[in-house]
């Protein structure tokens, strides 16, 4: 993505032109001001709040470039795709409709952290996302548990520059058409990419990108030697000895797909092996994200609310920059009811601010209900030093388990509702009564945990003895199955990178039978 400076000049008022005390007058900003605005923020967060950051990078982009970062997953530097253009072609369509707005900013997990904020803001607006994204983002992803352990914040920039020069390069020697299906494949599977339990080793994209050459050459010589010679004749039901050294060479049962078809495929090329790693790794870096978006952005809008408070409070913004600066946060934590037609589930940025300012509560001003709910914070004081706490040791769902009050729950007017298909009514499960608030906490808690809301799908077995079929089961919850087109494509793209039939399984777990199958046979070779 090209960064360009405002094509038009935005005048304002110099330093020594404001009045006393004040960052800015009236809504027109330039880069000057920009500087004063940071350095305000990046004192209050760092010397206030006690937030701990990376360096940050802030570039201001047009609405053309934050388009093209809408289209490209939020990514600075990323290799081409047609899905890409196919994106940004409708979203441009809609925003020049006046069909969708854009976000103020886009902020980049990476050391330093690079925050975009559109040109087209105002002074007051330019404030608000460096204090969101710049401080209160950053200080998330730099702390948090789940980013610790799963992402690279150092590395990731050099090795999106790195694949983005593979794939191109790719392009170059193999063509369009052959670079494109493989990416094609490699994207129905990002989903079932991911290594879900911790890793002996941290990422380390540097590492992974000086090492393609020499990790390529190994992984040739593991593969060929697994696939060099084909039965001529089935050998008949492999005993429990065989079959558990055939899991234990083909490290089954393997729950993300694009590594076990990296190191096993039999008909891909380096390349195409090297490409499904670049995928992988860059669902691996998004991983952390799903699981903390009531909590990262819950953290983000906690923060830029205490600064800008603190900058209105100090005389640094005046009274009509917090009054647009508040008419901008309570529609970002604006909660529709039900029965609106605009309503698409629990706004993240509502519970997760609603969550960070009753723990302040709980803290400063507890109650009797507070004291025997929450005995290790309630009274404690210091709230910050609570927060800063939740915000690296927790996720949604064990947040939500652990934070959410009855005191909350009665404000927002949560009950737990029943709907079930086969029943003509909804049921009420739980009401504003000890039991069901701890039911209720323990509903919404799991609606954030990936165990309940990702399917449980692993590679079990590969027939080496015979057709090679490569055997995949979904573990159902509550005899939930996958829907049949998606299902239906996506098996097809992995039997494609398979090279062989592909079978998958639904199993109800309670009594290990096979609802149902779904197959796929090889229709083109990636190459």
């Amino acid at each position: 993505m090209s960064l360009a400076e405002p094509t038009t000049p935005k005048p304002a008022l110099r330093r020594g032109d404001l009045p006393d005390g004040l960052l800015f007058e009236g809504a027109d900003w330039d880069f000057d001001t920009i500087q004063r605005v940071f350095d305000a923020c990046e004192d209050v967060a760092v010397n206030e709040l006690g937030l701990d950051v990376y360096p940050n990078q802030v570039e201001v982009i047009t609405a053309e470039q934050m388009l093209d970062a809408y289209s490209s997953i939020g990514m600075p530097l990323f290799y081409k795709h047609w899905s890409f253009g196919k994106h940004f072609a409708a979203q441009e369509a809609s925003y020049r409709k006046g069909m969708r707005g854009l976000a103020y900013e886009i902020v980049i997990n990476s050391n330093p952290c690079i925050s975009y904020i559109m040109e087209e803001n105002t002074a007051t607006m330019q404030t608000l996302v460096i204090a969101h994204a710049a401080f209160g983002h950053n200080h998330f992803f730099k702390n948090n548990y789940l980013f610790k352990q799963w992402t690279d914040a150092d590395g990731i920039l050099d090795y999106l520059e790195f694949a983005k020069g593979f794939i191109s390069d790719c392009e170059e020697r193999y063509g369009h058409g052959p670079v494109e299906m493989m990416l094609d494949a490699a994207h129905a599977l990002m989903s079932q990419a991911v290594h879900r339990y911790p890793r002996k080793v941290r990422p380390d994209l540097r590492t992974e990108e000086k090492r393609e050459r020499e990790r390529r050459l190994h992984e040739e010589r593991m593969y060929n030697d697994l696939w060099r010679t084909v039965p001529t004749k089935d050998k008949g039901t492999p005993d429990d000895a065989e079959l558990l050294r055939r899991h234990a060479l083909l490290q089954l049962p393997q729950e993300n797909i694009l590594y076990f078809l990296e190191k096993t495929a039999p008909k891909l090329a380096p390349w195409q092996r090297e490409a499904l790693r670049i995928v992988r790794l860059i669902a691996q870096y998004f991983y952390p994200q799903g699981q903390t978006k009531v909590m990262n952005e819950g953290c983000a809008t906690y923060v830029h609310y205490k600064i800008m408070n603190r900058l209105h409070e100090t005389g640094r913004i005046s009274d009509g920059a917090m009054l647009e600066f508040l008419r901008s946060h309570t529609n970002v934590v604006y909660q529709p009811q039900f029965d609106e037609p605009h309503y698409g589930g629990i706004n993240p940025y509502a519970l997760g601010f609603a969550m960070m300012q009753d723990i302040e509560r709980i803290c400063e001003t507890p109650t009797d209900e507070d004291r025997e709910w929450f005995p290790d914070i309630a009274g404690r004081g210091d709230h910050m030093a609570v927060l800063r706490d939740v915000w690296a040791n927790y996720r949604d769902e064990s947040f939500i388990l652990q934070f959410l009050s009855p005191h909350l729950m009665r404000k927002l007017k949560m009950f737990h509702v029943v709907d079930d298909e086969d029943e003509p009514d909804l049921e009420v499960r739980a009401i504003h009564d000890e039991r069901g608030y701890r039911k209720l906490r323990r509903s919404l808690a799991m609606q954030y945990d990936v165990a309940h809301t990702d399917p449980d799908i692993q590679i079990v077995d590969v027939d080496l003895a015979g057709d090679r079929r490569l055997i995949l089961q979904h573990t159902m919850l509550n005899r939930v199955g996958l829907e049949e087109s998606d299902t239906r494509r996506t098996l097809q793209h992995l039997a494609d990178l398979w090279g062989y039939d592909v079978l998958l399984r639904e199993v109800d777990p309670e009594t290990e039978m096979v609802v149902k199958e779904h197959t796929a046979s090889a229709r083109r070779r990636l190459v």
